[in-house]
């Protein structure tokens, strides 16, 4: 090191501190990257690698970006997983003596990055923290582009902590993760994470931890006296992960955290619990297949006008309520909006010209925002007026209470629109920022600046006269300046007056001290003006910072108008019911239809379908039916319209009654977990586990073809009980779809057992779906009809049918006895009763020989006594 150069000493004496992230070094105009980081920013942004001269003979390897074009470089570097410094220069290079001072400002990593040309508009970017041990977890959560976060802990068992804290990721969806050694032990959990949320992980030491430290970091950071103010006391583990959190901010984000200025502890049992599996089954953000928005439930209810709408109408989505009453007054906003449509669409007008508030308030509290953000906050604050009065002249008392709330913020208005021109530059370091009239000093500088042009006008006219050349002109560039350009047919005409500054190929360059004199004045004004602007714009940027808390808390009601504007407008198009809510165990839905898929059917008409669940009766409802027929979607619809209710929407249905559940539990599918060790069979029954073990009374299961990966009597046998179990101990509502016909017989064996199935209609061999749901059972599953349907081979089809046959022939019957707990058995004549049945109504006498049916009687008279010997 002794042999490197002052500024390469500086570098290494920065990076030192730095050694896990990609230093963007400032010199000038450039971000340089050196030694390591260059060679890998030269390969992951695929720009040129060049040397640069480090002292002692060595070269260093280096790449650059240019400052303006920075960001679009470290959100690449950010995705792949990198986090990059940001080392600026301290004081201006022209007025340093020596070295000029340099330190990092931020260090941006992938829960902290807020450039909103990467970031999901509508989405939030959350970092993590997490700390956990053997009597308990806290969870604690930010998103540094808006300000929010929020705090969870819970105390149980530990096998149970780690389900916890994976249901809130699943729900959370972080880009980054930092937690303490002990969470990361448990490598299923572990894997899990890494495979379906992907994030960023990193983790601190335990013994660093110090309660007090943190206690009195996050009541400095919060200015506050007490926890009890932030609703934290006694909250041991989030005050433990809070801390956490407020720390790696500030020593990543340095100080630039006025915006984060409140945090919210909830309880997770204040909502509806959605896990990691539900929310994928129920392809409730993206589809399952496409990973796409498009064909997603949220795709369907998002007609929001504004991104701080849209990121709400998500977390109402993760997080819907089991508060009756607090869903009661979603829903009569949004009725109110249906009611009076007029109303509806002028809100939406209204709210389309509202930019990102949130967002923008977060840049300018990073002091990273530029005058264009200063512009769209005035435009979107020049809308509030409008809203505020179309909300108090709307004769709704809810509308009139909601209208009263919002802070027109008048005097931030005022301020912006008096200050920042109409579409300034991007940049705010070169002029053209501030109104004539907001400053007189600026305005004075501004007149002599113009003045100076009309000055450099006239003297060109008069130079013109004087000389003769008729072709004189006065140039300008930054190195030159200001000069008269004569081209070399002129030189002769050129006085002596003229002082020579420049020889060009085919003309040369001069100056005169009258020249020079104006030359100075507009040169000095112009410098001036793009001082003083740029001071200006510190000011007024400053000022708006203040006001963070008050545009934060009008940003939150806007939020809330749009989402409700959006579930109306999604009621009155698709002809939505507002449904009844009780707490009596009942769902009672008239005429029920799948949101998503009665949207998107191109080939017919969506058939809806009733449903009656409750807690004594009609518990559990075993759906029997073929492929294809209908069995998930109407669980699926089920399911989602639940959800529906209890975050405020209207529901796709004739008539409703839903009550309140705690949890949906689903187990939908068939799919391996390579990436984890862990075969279909092994991933169905780690979801089914999860859902005994967390299930309540008051819980929604949707349960489809439980048991089908692996033999068929070990499968019936664990699918016989999980019903069992699910109905004499949890007495969970449950949905659960099987091509297990035996089943059917529990609707006879246990209480609260109901059958149901799917109508189908046969002509002759073919079948057409009616997507009915109706009371009863069936014995067939269609799976060889359902592979001709799918376009199959004939002839494999036709084969098909012939091995069925054959199998059913040789069928052995010793393991056909499923045990079970009431020491009933099922009775394998009465479960083979309609294989015969239904042999002898498939076979067509016209087309048979008198031999034929003999030997076909023969054939079954035959199998009918092995099976009366087995039995």
């Amino acid at each position: 090191m002794d042999n490197l150069t002052p500024m390469m000493k500086q570098y290494v004496t920065i990076k030192e501190n730095y050694q896990d992230t990609i230093l963007f070094f400032r010199l000038g105009d450039f971000y340089e990257m050196f030694f390591d980081d260059a060679l890998i920013a030269s390969k992951e942004l695929e720009i040129a690698l060049t040397h640069r001269d480090a002292g002692g003979n060595e070269k260093a390897p280096m790449c650059g970006v240019p400052h303006h074009v920075a960001d679009v470089y470290i959100s690449k570097l950010v995705k792949k997983g990198y986090k990059v410094a940001i080392c600026e220069q301290l004081e201006d290079p022209a007025i340093a003596k020596g070295l000029v001072e340099r330190d990092v400002v931020r260090v941006i990593t992938p829960g902290t990055i807020i450039d909103t040309n990467v970031l999901d508009e509508k989405s939030n970017n959350y970092l993590v923290s997490i700390y956990l041990d053997e009597t308990g977890a806290g969870l604690s959560y930010v998103d540094s582009s808006t300000g929010e976060m929020y705090t969870t802990e819970s105390l149980r068992e530990e096998s149970e902590l780690y389900n916890f804290v994976l249901d809130e990721l699943g729900k959370i969806f972080p880009s980054e993760i930092i937690c303490n050694s002990k969470f990361i032990e448990n490598k299923r959990i572990l894997k899990t994470i890494k495979n379906r949320i992907n994030p960023y992980i990193n983790i601190y030491d335990t013994e660093a931890v110090n309660r007090n430290n943190w206690e009195n970091l996050i009541m400095d950071h919060f200015n506050v006296d007490n926890l009890e103010v932030l609703d934290l006391e006694g909250k041991m583990y989030s005050i433990l992960s809070t801390g956490k959190l407020i720390d790696y901010l500030y020593e990543t984000q340095k100080d630039s955290l006025k915006h984060i200025n409140g945090i919210e502890f909830y309880n997770t049992d204040e909502y509806m619990v959605l896990d990691i599996n539900t929310r994928i089954n129920l392809e409730i953000h993206e589809t399952i297949m496409t990973r796409e928005k498009k064909g997603a439930l949220i795709w369907l209810l998002d007609k929001t006008s504004t991104a701080m709408g849209g990121r709400l109408l998500k977390s109402w989505l993760e997080q819907p309520l089991i508060n009756i009453k607090e869903i009661e007054k979603r829903q009569n906003m949004v009725q109110l909006f249906v009611n009076d449509i007029i109303l509806m669409d002028q809100v939406k007008n209204c709210l389309k010209n509202i930019y990102d508030l949130e967002r923008l308030i977060g840049k300018i509290s990073y002091g990273n925002c530029n005058a264009r953000d200063l512009f769209s906050l005035k435009i979107s604050i020049g809308m509030i007026p409008k809203l505020k009065k179309l909300l108090l002249e709307s004769n709704k008392k809810e509308f009139i209470r909601l209208g009263m709330e919002i802070d027109p913020l008048k005097d931030v208005y005022q301020l912006l629109d008096s200050s920042i021109v109409d579409n300034p530059p991007i940049s705010v370091k070169e002029g053209g920022l501030i109104k004539l009239g907001f400053d007189k000093t600026l305005d004075e500088l501004k007149k002599a600046s113009i003045e100076g042009k009309q000055w450099l006008t006239k003297l060109e006219m008069e130079e013109k006269k004087k000389t003769g050349i008729k072709n004189l002109k006065i140039g300008f560039n930054k190195k030159s300046g200001y000069f008269f350009e004569v081209t070399n047919s002129n030189i002769n005409l050129v006085p002596n007056y003229f002082i020579r500054r420049q020889t060009l190929t085919n003309s040369e360059r001069y100056y005169t001290d009258k020249l020079k004199e104006i030359e100075t004045k507009i040169l000095g004004a112009e410098d001036r003006i793009v001082e003083i602007e740029y001071n200006i714009f510190q000011e007024i940027r400053d000022k708006v910072k203040m006001q963070t808390n008050r545009i934060q808390r009008v940003s939150k009601l806007i939020s809330k108008i749009d989402v409700l504007n959006s579930f109306a407008q999604v009621a009155y198009r698709n002809n939505y019911v507002k449904p009844r809510l009780n707490n009596k165990g009942i769902i009672n839905i008239i005429e029920g239809r799948h949101p998503v898929v009665e949207t998107t059917l191109v080939d017919g008409t969506f058939v809806p379908n009733d449903t009656y669940i409750d807690n004594k009766d009609n518990r559990i409802q075993i759906i029997t039916g073929p492929n294809m027929a209908g069995k998930s979607t109407y669980m699926r619809q089920v399911a989602i319209i639940t959800l529906m209710a209890q975050i405020g929407s209207f529901i796709p249905a004739k008539e409703a009654d839903i009550c309140i559940v705690d949890r949906i539990f689903t187990r939908i599918g068939a799919s391996d977990n390579l990436s984890q060790g862990e075969s279909t069979f092994m991933v169905e029954m780690n979801e089914v586990a999860n859902i005994i073990e967390n299930a309540t009374e008051d819980s929604l299961i949707i349960l489809d073809e439980v048991g089908r990966g692996t033999s068929t009597y070990d499968g019936l046998s664990i699918a016989w009980s999980v019903i069992e179990h699910i109905a004499e101990n949890i007495r969970s509502k449950t949905l659960f779809a099987t091509h297990y016909h035996e089943l059917i017989e529990l609707e006879d064996n246990i209480k609260g057992v109901k059958n149901l199935t799917i109508l189908v209609e046969e002509k002759g061999d073919e079948v057409i779906f009616l997507r009915k749901i109706v009371k009863g059972s069936t014995n067939k599953s269609y799976g060889i009809q359902v592979a001709k349907l799918a376009g199959i081979d004939k002839r494999i089809i036709n084969r098909a049918n012939e091995i069925l046959f054959q199998i059913e022939e040789n069928h052995k019957s010793s393991n056909s006895n499923i045990p079970l707990d009431n020491n009933q058995q099922l009775n394998f004549l009465d479960y083979k009763k309609d294989y015969f049945i239904d042999k002898i109504n498939s076979l067509d006498i016209s087309k048979i020989t008198p031999i034929e049916a003999i030997n076909i009687l023969y054939e079954l008279t035959e199998e009918a006594k092995k099976l009366k010997e087995r039995a």
